[in-house]
């Protein structure tokens, strides 16, 4: 029997009204509420938190890495277990520390069968990728989609392993992996949640900036760091004995660019000059490759905006470990003072974070897969040893959240000449225990009081009066070292 027009006009009113009704919008809300987030995480290599505007904007500005923080919450005290860059990697992908996933240093391939949270966010449903810097050795494990770098890569026209394939593109490294990263996030199967990887090279020495980048901050000086006139008279032998200064050290160890400076250097500079001279060029050089990470992360957050996934995606930035920036007169990193230690830490994720958060809770670079599993919906594994952040993202850090926390260096002195060591951080103190056979020595140790001592520039380990601190510490030491099961020296 044919409807009648005024029935079908009613019909198309009803249809209208209860898709717009409370009911069906609460369905509408429910699904959005239960969708599993998409997660982007964004890690550069050796970015100082001091070099990073939203920490301390005395020499840096980065406004698109601050914007991270500002639209979510920043992390006041985060800190890797291990600060050196293929260790750091391999903590992220198991959550476990370095004598746990067997990456104790650069070099030794990266064992890719062992679980990681890849592998566990794809069984749950999740499209995987990782673009840009590996530097694990073995090929990726546990993505859809990887192409990264050969080892450290170079910065023009990089070679990239895409699924097994060397490629070369023409252009600058940090341009490269943003548009591969984009091209990936285009080209998915947008019926899946993702979890993309996107790691820079940068702001890794040598620095070699974009060709755009090049006369960036060259009418005036930075600022000095206020640790820049550090003599380590107070420390302990096996600081004082490293070859981690600017000069002559870096000059040494970088070969080219010993000799771009050296054709640079205007006359024949000495002493103090030669010092002050060298540190302009070393922290003008990671300005300008970081202004290039930095417009990168601008294009892809203003790419999520377009394409209207900022809402329900998970961004965090970070980096493998911190720096020194003329920091104590070093370069490089691997000691655990305060700047090689530190990581930056920002993440926004709009369906969940309140924007412009802060927090001063300890977070650990060993937290970042099980926080990513958490918000996923996946099930934490109780071999990881990190602890989800989520509580803290979401204003309701944990009563009985970590106050001190263990670190480790593995590597044995190389032309840095920086001794193995590990340490327990508090609050307030650093303890630190350097290995005797690395520099020739007896066992030496370091006790820092960083509230009377913010920059570390006394060691008072053998002070009468902090005696029962050290035995404290030494007790906190060795209880951190039995829960995470670490190996006798």
């Amino acid at each position: 029997m044919p409807i009648s027009k005024t029935f079908a006009t009613w019909l198309i009113a009803m249809s209208l009204l209860l898709s717009t009704s409370p009911l069906f919008a609460q369905d509408s809300t429910q699904k959005s509420a239960n969708e599993p987030p998409n997660i982007i995480y964004i890690m550069t290599d050796d970015h100082a938190t001091q070099m990073m505007s939203a920490y301390d904007d005395s020499r840096a500005e980065t406004p698109n890495l601050d914007r991270i923080g500002q639209e979510g919450i920043r992390f006041r005290n985060s800190f890797c277990t291990n600060a050196l860059c293929a260790p750091a990697r391999a903590v992220l992908l198991t959550g476990k520390y370095s004598h746990k996933n067997g990456q104790l240093m650069n070099g030794p391939k990266f064992d890719g069968s062992q679980q990681t949270f890849p592998k566990m966010l794809q069984r749950a449903g999740y499209q995987t990728a990782v673009v840009g810097k590996w530097h694990l050795g073995s090929a990726p494990t546990g993505f859809d989609y990887w192409n990264v770098l050969p080892g450290q890569g170079v910065y023009r026209n990089p070679v990239l392993i895409e699924m097994g394939e060397s490629k070369r593109h023409q252009g600058y490294v940090t341009d490269i992996i943003t548009d591969l990263a984009m091209d990936w996030l285009r080209n998915r199967d947008q019926q899946k949640p993702f979890a993309l990887l996107y790691h820079h090279k940068a702001p890794h020495a040598q620095f070699v900036p974009a060709l755009k980048h090049e006369s960036l901050f060259t009418e005036a000086d930075v600022p000095f760091p206020a640790t820049y006139h550090d003599d380590y008279s107070k420390r302990a032998a096996p600081v004082q004995k490293a070859t981690n200064r600017l000069v002559p050290d870096f000059i040494k160890k970088w070969t080219a660019w010993g000799q771009r400076f050296r054709k640079e250097s205007p006359g024949d500079l000495q002493g103090d000059e030669l010092r002050n001279w060298m540190y302009q060029q070393y922290v003008k050089d990671y300005k300008r490759i970081m202004v290039s990470v930095d417009e990168n992360v601008g294009r892809l957050l203003d790419f999520l905006d377009e394409t209207g996934l900022t809402e329900n995606t998970i961004v965090i930035y970070t980096s493998d470990n911190g720096m020194f920036v003329g920091d104590h007169y070093m370069y490089d990193k691997r000691f655990v003072y305060e700047e090689a230690l530190r990581v930056p830490l920002v993440i926004r994720y709009p369906k969940g974070i309140i924007a412009g958060s802060v927090t001063d809770a300890f977070s650990l670079n060993v937290d970042y897969a099980p926080t990513i599993l958490d918000f996923a919906g996946v099930p934490i594994p109780s071999d990881m040893q990190g602890r989800s952040l989520r509580p803290i993202l979401e204003g309701k850090t944990p009563s009985d959240w970590r106050r001190s926390f263990y670190y480790h260096y593995y590597e044995r002195p190389g032309s840095h000449n920086v001794a193995r060591h590990y340490a327990v951080r508090t609050e307030r103190y650093k303890l630190i225990h350097y290995y005797s056979n690395d520099w020739g020595g007896e066992p030496a140790w370091e006790l820092v009081d960083l509230q009377n001592d913010p920059h570390e520039y006394q060691n008072i380990y053998n002070s009468p009066e902090h005696q029962a601190v050290v035995a404290d510490l030494k007790a906190e030491l060795n209880q951190l070292r039995e829960e995470l099961e670490v190996p006798a020296e």
